[in-house]
């Protein structure tokens, strides 16, 4: 039966990442990520994505605030947060966010106040299915190491 569970969680979370590669929200990328998981660092993928996660919040902080100020006209700054944002989620294979912020590059580049605003809300839909996703994948293979190392003394 416990073997059972840490086969279906496992098989659950595999259904998810190929859901998540399907939509287009990863890209192969995070399956390099993952690759630089083992028995010395078991949590990398998480931690790496959980700084990325803190990093890309204060990111989308500054993106709003920009907006969000009436006189707002530095399109170049706007530019700087978004290059950051394109990198790291480049480096953890987070597709759908890339993609969504080159688009919104384009708009600042163009002094697309509207375009911008429309990118910000599309990058911060985004940006939360991810992150909600990506944490369900971390709560399964949680409860995937918690199943595989419990076991049961002996019945006599």
């Amino acid at each position: 039966m416990l073997g059972w569970g840490v086969d279906r969680l496992r098989a659950d979370m595999n259904r998810l990442l190929a859901m998540l590669f399907h939509q287009g929200v990863l890209d192969e990328q995070f399956l390099q990520l993952q690759q630089l998981e083992d028995e010395s660092s078991p949590n990398f993928v998480s931690e790496v994505v959980n700084i990325y996660f803190h990093e890309s919040e204060k990111l989308l902080r500054n993106l709003r605030g920009l907006l969000m100020d009436r006189e707002f006209s530095d399109y170049k700054k706007m530019g700087t947060h978004l290059n950051q944002l394109i990198g790291s989620s480049s480096s953890i294979g987070a597709k759908r966010v890339r993609n969504v912020c080159v688009s919104f590059r384009a708009a600042s580049e163009q002094n697309s106040r509207a375009g911008c605003l429309r990118a910000l809300e599309l990058l911060e839909h985004e940006y939360c299915y991810l992150k909600n996703k990506l944490h369900e994948l971390f709560h399964m293979d949680q409860l995937r190491v918690l199943a595989a190392g419990v076991t049961y003394p002996p019945q006599h």
